[in-house]
């Protein structure tokens, strides 16, 4: 396939975010690489539009490619995507994903203002990566880098894309099941955690499509019909012993029916701006669990009866909740805008994450939530034992930035030597020549390792 990266940092070949795409092509070699440094080139760009226009016509796939600035995409590959507009280039049906690289600052929204800009060119979208500034030089971030990109090969012979935010759009349908399901190939265990109530209804019918298109192990718990006591009260009887002041066994069910599982997916009806109070008191009650995120690894999935499209806080809730539980999100099947193929796109994905272990990184909402839990609970570690041992076991508190000793030198240095009109001088215009050295390092050891 013919792979057209748009790099949109101003720092053309030195970008930082470029490296990544950079590492992505050694290790996929088999297919043809190209890069338009929309960044650095924009001026002419807008003077003679004509080879970008034939390189995105001869495009498959499209990678957007972007250091996230002011909570969006650099204002040159924002005019970059509106002269595609402008010209009307007709792209539409070409695979379209990207890669940013941040502090996790608003990277969120800068994916969204991507993926709805595809959705208006007709581009099929895969989910993107968010990577942070120098993932590509650890281990863990050259995987993700990796797996990302197979994940986008894998949705593109699967067809498999995400749908395009709609708005208003309330053309409900009834989710059909097919005459012959999956057949049921994978030891996978899902467990559909639904409020279903006495009418099942339309959600009844979209879990039974889901059960029978997935070619793994499913069951459906009814949280309707469990006899909860009451709403968490708030008393942190559970912060020490992990056990909860309620005698209805909802700890134990928790962690036996559900936790134990492979993937989770939501079922549940959007009513009153949200998905319900039982399902309300169900999340709350997971607060025996303290704030430590003890099914992170694991798929989830949502299917979603009611107009998800006009519920936007409901979206960003099941995101956000996502992201911070450290869960990779393979889908918010809605009852709205084809369900049947919703459903059936989740499945597939849900299964691919079960397989391939997919783990992408999380973005502003999954690192910045995590961080507030993670300094509250260091600040209270004497209340919250159990907490701060999950936590310190995880790792979560090395990230803190007084850790990372070496880094902070450097920076002093780097810095003192910047106030220096002789070094200055002679470094000139070659800062980002020496910010790419080690990650050149990092895609020639890829390269090496590729051929041998």
């Amino acid at each position: 396939m013919n792979i057209l990266v748009l790099n949109g940092s101003p720092a053309g070949k030195n970008s930082v975010t470029l490296q990544t795409a950079l590492y992505i092509e050694k290790l996929f070699g088999e297919h043809s690489f190209d890069v338009i440094h929309v960044g650095q080139r924009i001026r002419s760009i807008e003077k003679d539009f004509s080879e970008s226009e034939e390189k995105l016509k001869n495009a498959d796939v499209i990678l957007f490619c972007y250091p996230v600035y002011t909570f969006l995409v650099p204002s040159q590959l924002h005019r970059f995507i509106e002269l595609i507009k402008e010209k009307d280039v007709d792209v539409s049906g070409k695979t379209a994903t990207q890669i940013s690289t941040s502090k996790h600052f608003y990277d969120s929204t800068a994916h969204r203002f991507i993926q709805d800009n595809c959705a208006d060119l007709g581009l099929n979208y895969v989910r993107g990566l968010s990577a942070d500034m120098d993932d590509i030089l650890k281990e863990e971030g050259r995987k993700q880098a990796e797996d990302f990109f197979r994940f986008t090969l894998w949705s593109i012979e699967n067809k498999c894309f995400e749908k395009p935010f709609l708005f208003g759009k309330k053309a409900l349908l009834k989710a059909g099941v097919p005459e012959n399901g999956a057949e049921k190939t994978d030891r996978s265990d899902v467990v559909i955690v639904a409020d279903l109530g006495e009418d099942g209804g339309n959600l009844a019918a979209m879990i039974n499509r889901f059960e029978k298109v997935f070619p793994g192990n499913t069951r459906t718990v009814d949280i309707s019909e469990f006899p909860f006591s009451g709403g968490c009260l708030g008393c942190f009887n559970c912060a020490s012993s992990g056990k909860c002041i309620y005698k209805d066994g909802f700890d134990s069910f928790l962690r036996e029916r559900i936790q134990a599982s492979d993937a989770i997916v939501y079922a549940f009806r959007i009513k009153d701006h949200s998905m319900g109070s039982r399902f309300k008191m169900y999340d709350d009650r997971q607060f025996c669990n303290g704030h430590r995120t003890v099914t992170m690894g694991k798929p989830v999935g949502y299917l979603i009866d009611g107009a998800l499209s006009d519920e936007t806080n409901v979206r960003a809730l099941l995101e956000s909740r996502a992201q911070v539980g450290g869960n990779f999100l393979a889908g918010l099947a809605c009852s709205e805008n084809a369900p049947e193929e919703e459903i059936d796109r989740m499945a597939k994905t849900l299964l691919f994450a079960l397989k391939n272990d997919y783990r992408p990184p999380a973005d502003f909402y999954g690192v910045g939530g995590m961080k507030i839990f993670r300094d509250l609970i260091y600040q209270m570690r004497g209340l919250m034992k159990a907490d701060h041992a999950f936590y310190k076991k995880n790792g979560f508190y090395n990230d803190f930035p007084q850790r990372h000793k070496g880094t902070t030198a450097a920076m002093y240095l780097v810095g003192g030597m910047m106030k220096n009109k002789a070094v200055t001088k002679k470094i000139g215009g070659k800062m980002t020549d020496f910010m790419v050295m080690p990650y050149q390092k990092a895609i020639e050891k890829a390269a090496k390792e590729k051929n041998e």
